[in-house]
C-alpha cells in the first residue's frame, strides 16, 4: 500500500479526502497531489505518467485509421510551424490553447467534429511531446480514445506522409 501523495504500483496517486477517506487521482492530476513535502515532477516524469494512460500510436498507423474513417487527426501545432512545414490534409487545426473547448462533445463551443466521448482523437503536435499532454487532457474530459503521435509532425514527415 502506498502512503498518502505517492504513485502505487499502477501509478495512480492517492491523496486524503475532507472527510478522511483516500481517493484515486489520476496520473493528469498528479501535479497537484504534490505536497509540500514531496518532490514535483519534472515533465520527464510527468510525460511518463500521462503517456502510461493511453497507446500512442505510429505515424503510418495514424495514415491508416485516417483512411480507415476511425480516427480525427488534430493538428495542435502553432501557425508559424504550420506554415513553415506545411499541413497533413485532412488533419483538424486546433491550436493547443484552444483544443479542449473544441474538442468536448458537450461544450458550446465544440467544432462539428467533436461528435461524442467515443471519439478516436490522434493529437499531432511538433515532435510528440505537447501532444501527450493534449491527449491526456482530453481523457479528463471523458474522451478515451484520445491518443497521441509518436514523433509529431517531424515524423510524419519523415515517414514520407502527405503533407502540403
Amino acid at each position: 500500500m502506498s502512503r498518502a501523495g505517492s504513485p502505487d504500483a499502477a501509478g495512480v496517486i492517492r491523496t486524503d479526502s475532507a472527510d478522511g477517506s483516500v481517493d484515486a487521482v489520476d496520473a493528469v492530476d498528479a501535479v497537484d497531489a504534490v505536497g509540500p513535502s514531496e518532490r514535483p515532477a519534472g515533465i520527464d516524469e510527468l510525460l511518463e505518467r500521462v503517456r502510461g494512460g493511453f497507446e500512442r500510436v505510429e505515424p503510418r498507423d495514424a495514415y491508416d485509421a485516417v483512411l480507415a474513417g476511425d480516427a480525427l487527426l488534430v493538428d495542435i501545432r502553432y501557425a508559424a510551424l504550420r506554415e513553415r512545414d506545411g499541413l497533413i490534409p485532412g488533419a483538424l487545426v486546433i491550436e493547443r490553447n484552444e483544443l479542449e473547448w473544441r474538442l468536448d462533445p458537450q461544450g458550446s463551443h465544440r467544432a462539428p467534429e467533436a461528435t461524442g466521448h467515443d471519439l478516436r482523437v490522434v493529437v499531432i503536435c511538433n515532435e510528440g511531446y505537447a501532444s501527450s499532454l493534449a491527449a491526456a487532457s482530453l481523457h479528463q474530459l471523458g474522451l478515451s480514445r484520445a491518443t497521441d503521435m509518436a514523433g509529431g509532425f517531424q515524423a510524419w514527415r519523415a515517414a514520407g506522409l502527405p503533407v502540403t
